[in-house]
């Protein structure tokens, strides 16, 4: 089978005739497996998010049938096995506090066991990066298949996006426009269907991040998951994966340099999530390509958003992808001279740009053209000043254009408990001008740096019609969500950035066009503050032990990715051989 390739890598395990190599095939063999499968055949691993508390990966396991299906038929030998599931929807506080965990079972589980590649399976938000990342670690041939996302939802006779909805809906019940039962009539209609949410939510946008890296086949982003085609782009990466094992396409050959710039500008122009700059850079990182948060600015902006897609549009994923999907996106910048690096080289060996510069356009109401775009320049803002020194990011394309150069009065919550306590009080000192100040939910805060950072608007606002205002926080918000809102500020206030010394009644100015975030007090009043902040600040209890203990003590701020530091950079797929 092996055709005079490279040797593989399994061959360590099973390819000696002596005692190692007759226990490891031996105890193999129990599961009914032939001996001539372990004849030289590339052994297949297929990393599983399988879970049924994931529903956007609840639908695996059939998936991994037709993967299997496709690795056999092209001559490899498919091993199923499972990884921490992390779905974003029943996970608490938040998926991205195992995020890390995740990809850490990923590494070491590819690491470890007898793989010559591996196909990752994966769907809800958290899922694609962290397989990625512990892939990357190994540096191993690897292929992404997505689960896909669910039909449109539907609600009194017109399509809803799953959790988009929801944000629209509790805010109308807040401003007595709707009642609560009408709310509550929406919840089995926005989800009829496996597969993860239909906005370009993340698991929407990072499935389209792993297709402009190049680390799926075509089209693999968009096909809805009960779709036939899902099970055939399936079947097609099982035959795939056995090629690139035999040729040894490792992540390094398709996770580039040009493949990240690939996809900043791709992001822009889908009107991704702006989890999708914490989650790249954490992939670059694993790899061992530098990638800035300044990036973003230098290669995203400019870009138009031409994905006409809730939660910045009107369409969700089906329509998206009867459009065209992301191969049509990419032909579209491709012939506009917006692709930065339209020769990268992707899964099935050909580049990115041979594989979308024919890709059909089915619907240019979903897929604009360029002087058509739902928002004419889409690339996630970068903000800098006294209140990020380090940055933090605004998605325009989600956001109310007159509020994007704005000044206002701070209302300030110290953390999520606060602001649920007290943002529907009749008192709150609070106008439409003001802004919104959320503390302590950044990756060491909350921890896990939780999607609050789109702070439901006060009621009383709400019911004046008030509908976006500048919210800040060093929280993340839901891919679905929208707003006005500035995200990841970093450093963050539990690490003692400036924003913890924010104070109701300062004045806050935020200019996208120019990048500044700015809190309007001197330097020296800052410094005064920050010195008495480190004096009364206090640990939190919770974060003395387990899990979280490792978290706090190792995460990095948003701007790095969010990845432990003991974890940035590729460590290989080499293992020291056991002897029994």
């Amino acid at each position: 089978m092996n055709k005079g390739k490279r040797p593989l890598r399994s061959a360590q395990w099973f390819g000696t005739a002596d005692k190692n190599g007759f226990m490891y095939r031996s105890w193999m063999k129990n599961q009914g497996i032939p001996d001539h499968e372990f004849g030289g055949k590339p052994i297949i691993g297929i990393c599983n998010t399988w879970s049924e508390l994931t529903p956007c990966n609840a639908h695996f396991r059939k998936l991994a049938e037709h993967v299997k299906r496709g690795v056999l038929e092209a001559g490899g030998f498919p091993v199923e096995f499972p990884v921490f599931s992390n779905g974003e929807s029943n996970l608490r506080p938040t998926a991205m506090l195992t995020r890390n965990l995740a990809s850490m079972d990923v590494e070491e589980s590819i690491r470890g066991n007898p793989v010559d590649a591996v196909v990752l399976l994966v769907g809800c938000d958290k899922t694609t990066p962290a397989l990625l990342m512990g892939a990357a670690s190994c540096d191993v041939p690897a292929i992404v298949v997505t689960g896909g996302p669910m039909l449109n939802g539907k609600h009194q006779g017109r399509d809803i996006g799953s959790g988009t909805i929801v944000w629209q809906l509790s805010e109308q019940v807040k401003a007595g426009k709707i009642s609560l039962h009408d709310f509550m009539s929406a919840e089995a209609g926005m989800s009829r269907s496996a597969g993860t949410c239909n906005t370009m939510g993340t698991a929407s946008t990072m499935a389209c991040m792993a297709e402009a890296l190049g680390v799926s086949l075509p089209h693999n982003a968009a096909i809805p998951a009960v779709d036939a085609r899902r099970y055939v782009l399936a079947h097609m990466s099982g035959m795939r994966i056995v090629e690139m094992a035999l040729d040894d396409l490792r992540l390094s050959k398709l996770l580039t340099r040009a493949a990240f710039e690939n996809a900043i500008r791709v992001n822009a122009a889908i009107g991704g999530s702006t989890n999708a700059a914490i989650h790249l850079k954490a992939i670059a990182g694993r790899i061992g390509v530098s990638l800035e948060l300044d990036d973003w600015t230098r290669i995203g902006r400019g870009t138009p958003t031409l994905v006409d897609l809730q939660p910045s549009g009107r369409y969700l994923m089906e329509e998206f992808y009867y459009a065209g999907g992301l191969p049509a996106v990419v032909r579209r910048l491709g012939e506009a001279a917006l692709l930065p690096n339209p020769d990268a080289l992707t899964a099935n060996g050909r580049s990115l740009w041979d594989n979308c510069k024919d890709a059909p356009l089915y619907n240019d109401a979903v897929i604009r053209p360029l002087d058509q775009p739902v928002f004419p320049d889409g690339g996630l803002y970068v903000l800098r000043g006294n209140l990020a020194p380090n940055g933090a990011v605004l998605k325009p394309s989600a956001s109310t254009p007159a509020l994007l150069k704005h000044r206002g009065r701070a209302v300030v919550f110290e953390n999520f408990e606060d602001y649920k306590a007290r943002i529907g009080a009749p008192d709150l000192d609070v106008t439409a001008d003001s802004v919104l100040v959320l503390k302590n939910c950044g990756p060491k805060g909350y921890p896990g740096m939780a999607e609050v950072g789109n702070m439901g608007l006060p009621p009383k606002l709400l019911a004046a019609g008030v509908t976006d205002m500048v919210r800040i926080s060093d929280a993340r918000m839901s891919g679905t969500a929208y707003g006005t809102v500035v995200l990841h500020v970093a450093p963050e206030a539990r690490a003692g950035g400036p924003l913890a010394v924010v104070q109701n009644g300062d004045w806050i100015e935020v200019d996208c066009d120019a990048g500044q975030l700015h809190l309007d007090i001197s330097d020296e009043e800052l410094a005064a503050r920050l010195a008495a902040w480190t004096t009364t600040r206090k640990d939190d209890p919770a974060d003395a032990s387990g899990y979280r203990h490792l978290y706090v003590q190792h995460v990095l701020q948003a701007d790095q990715g969010c990845d432990f530091d003991f974890l940035v950079g590729c460590r290989g797929a080499d293992v020291p051989r056991h002897s029994h």
